[in-house]
């Protein structure tokens, strides 16, 4: 694909349009998917609570923690397998296509491992802020309990950055050709100078996956694919809509 000039400024409504028409494209593909990949990962989670559960009526044991390990090792993997194929689909349908099952359901292991290397960069991050926060609360909070207060405020206004510039992460894993930190990086230059509009645009998600859980959870079976279109034509607004890694073809 050829790459299309990015914008400075995120355009909320625009995206809201243009990723509702992408969903109308193939309604049946992306709620049948949604399904699919919301009941492996409903299982999985279900696993998981079991085990810990299991921990914390007596000790839980290193076959316990190695069991725990391997479970959520394959949760990420079906939750990154699901969004790479929300994604690939979201951006076919946004491109015009009508994406088959099929093609929401393809493994892409490079894509996958992407994913999971730059969720470990991002895991990182905050946990070295965390520790940080943590270091320098403790040292206040010799002189004075209630300069706690300070480190924690400031944490909070970092993550909380961070949560909006990083709002396009898994985007820029699949779709460029990025080091783990270089994605981080990438994430802050391109959505800073749209900052507040893609908060804005994040209060719009949350809005509509409000509606659909409401609507006795099923709705959620077109919230989230909704949103996901959503999310897809803001990128494209923001980062372009080149194809650098074969997302789509698979290459």
């Amino acid at each position: 694909m050829t790459a299309s000039s990015t914008s400075t400024r995120l355009h909320v409504l625009k995206a809201v349009e243009d990723g509702w028409n992408a969903f109308t494209k193939a309604p049946w593909p992306f709620i049948l998917f949604t399904l699919l990949y919301g009941f492996l990962a409903f299982i999985l989670q279900f696993i998981l609570n079991l085990t810990l559960q299991g921990g914390s009526k007596g000790s839980i044991g290193a076959g316990g923690i190695i069991l725990y390990i391997i479970f959520f090792i394959v949760s990420l993997i079906i939750n990154f397998w699901g969004v790479t194929g929300l994604i690939r689909g979201s951006w076919m349908a946004l491109d015009g296509q009508r994406p088959s099952f099929s093609q929401f359901t393809r493994w892409d292991g490079s894509s996958i491992s992407r994913l999971f290397t730059r969720w470990i960069a991002l895991a990182i991050l905050f946990i070295v802020i965390g520790l940080l926060t943590w270091v320098v609360g403790f040292g206040l909070g010799q002189i004075s309990q209630a300069l706690w207060i300070i480190p924690g405020i400031i944490a909070f206004v970092i993550f909380a950055y961070l949560a909006v510039n990083q709002k396009f992460w898994m985007f820029i894993a699949l779709l460029e050709n990025r080091a783990p930190f270089e994605n981080i990086q990438r994430g802050r230059d391109v959505v800073d100078p749209s900052w507040w509009w893609v908060v804005l645009l994040l209060i719009v998600e949350g809005l509509i996956l409000a509606i659909g859980t409401l609507l006795c959870g099923v709705g959620l079976l077109v919230a989230g694919p909704v949103v996901s279109c959503i999310a897809t034509a803001a990128y494209r607004q923001l980062f372009g809509s080149e194809d650098q890694t074969g997302l789509l073809t698979g290459e």
